[in-house]
């Protein structure tokens, strides 16, 4: 079996959706699982919607009409008949999303995240199933609620292997072409859980895994795996191919190409990861494998905007010891910091890390009872793997330079 992952960009509109179809005819889709994202900035609209239900009630119901009508506007190009049982069925999955909001009593701000969101992905897999079965594509809509299972920790929940692989295996026969949802889970309780922002590559990554597939391919609006973003990055060049480790380094500095939970299991059984153009889809695009390094080896780039600097030291100048740097990591999983970058010197540690869930201003409380600290928020963390001295001058020109860290075969540099 082969698993593709389409994601936001590649199904943004109709043609879109149409061009998924001339990729799968191209490539073939005899025993294949399709993952599909949300369509376009949907995930970002629903993100608006959630916050306006907080904060303004009163326009929250205006926030997600504006949803329903970009997707509506979707399907009227796909299908010619408004009876067809699309609308209906997706009509259905925006009340059921309005009863959410009606019922809910919640005030966890990551639970009702994860209930909300996910619906992105159950729209946009309905719509795209219904339109290739209504071009005699046949297909099975499968609901991946009930295929991977996790824990409770809301918009980053964590799976649990051995129940996910019983659901998937039970659910997923050859010979079928099957359309669901990346992104989303389910906890024990069936309420939905998310994976992490970008978490369908990691979808289609764990249904491989459960299936022992042939391959992984990614298909995005890029050619495969740059060594930068071109958006942040002028001259970006093509990696040919990626080994799992350096492909795992590259994910974990942030690349984001590749989600960094999406590896791990593919390279447990050694199953490659194709990211192709769906664009021109006959290219041969990026594939990692368990090859050596990169081919070409090239200084590779990787950007994470807002992040966070906090600069500490012990309120009577006396040394930062074990002791003290146990304390502040400590704090830093309570406020559910993810930290990127750490430097300590005698009398300073320096850290920097994405503020996710919005506990700056809890941690930074809790840190000057007993730091003094100096704070950098919106900072920018620049990181080149297999660095040269021309590449590292590039980065840091008529930028202020915070912090600066090298490796042998990285470099970090925090910058505004």
């Amino acid at each position: 079996m082969q698993v593709f992952k389409f994601g936001g960009a590649s199904v943004k509109d109709a043609n879109g959706v149409k061009n998924v179809v001339k990729v799968l005819e191209k490539v073939g889709h005899e025993n294949t699982l399709i993952v599909v994202s949300a369509m376009g900035k949907t995930t970002n609209a629903l993100e608006v919607v959630i916050d306006k239900y907080l904060n303004e009630k009163n326009t929250f119901i205006a926030e997600l009409d504006t949803v329903k009508n970009y997707h509506r506007t979707i399907m009227m190009d796909l299908f010619n008949n408004q009876q067809d049982q699309v609308f209906i069925t997706v009509q259905a999955l925006f009340n059921e999303l309005l009863q959410f909001f009606k019922s809910n009593k919640s005030p966890n701000y990551n639970f009702i995240y994860d209930q909300v969101i996910g619906y992105g992905e159950l729209v946009s897999t309905t719509i795209i199933s219904h339109y290739l079965n209504s071009l005699h594509i046949n297909n099975t809509w499968l609901d991946v609620r009930q295929c991977i299972k996790t824990d409770d920790y809301y918009r980053r929940a964590n799976v649990n292997w051995e129940i996910t692989q019983n659901s998937i295996i039970s659910k997923v026969k050859e010979s079928t072409l099957y359309i669901t949802q990346g992104f989303i889970a389910s906890d024990s309780n069936n309420f939905t859980t998310t994976l992490g922002r970008e978490g369908s590559d990691y979808t289609a990554a764990i249904f491989a895994y459960c299936l022992n597939a042939q391959s992984v391919t990614i298909w995005k609006d890029v050619p495969g795996v740059l060594n930068g973003d071109p958006r942040y990055f002028n001259n970006t060049q093509l990696l040919n191919t990626i080994s799992y480790t350096e492909a795992i380094e590259l994910a974990f500095y942030g690349a984001s190409v590749i989600h960094p939970k999406t590896l791990q299991p593919l390279q447990r059984k050694e199953i490659p990861l194709h990211v192709k153009s769906f664009i021109n889809p006959e290219n041969a695009g990026t594939t990692v494998n368990k090859s050596q390094g990169i081919e070409p080896k090239v200084p590779c780039f990787i950007l994470k905007q807002n992040q966070v600097l906090l600069s500490l030291s012990t309120l009577d100048f006396s040394y930062v010891v074990e002791e003290n740097i146990s304390e502040i990591f400590n704090l830093l999983a309570l406020y559910k910091m993810k930290v990127d970058v750490i430097q300590n010197s005698a009398i300073s540690f320096s850290v920097c890390f994405e503020n996710t869930f919005n506990n700056l201003e809890k941690l930074l409380l809790h840190l000057k009872a007993k730091f003094k600290v100096e704070c950098h928020e919106n900072v920018s963390l620049f990181t080149i793997r297999h660095y040269n001295e021309t590449a590292i001058k590039s980065l840091e020109q008529d930028k202020t330079v915070f912090l600066k860290q090298l490796f042998q075969e990285t470099v970090q540099i925090v910058t505004q």
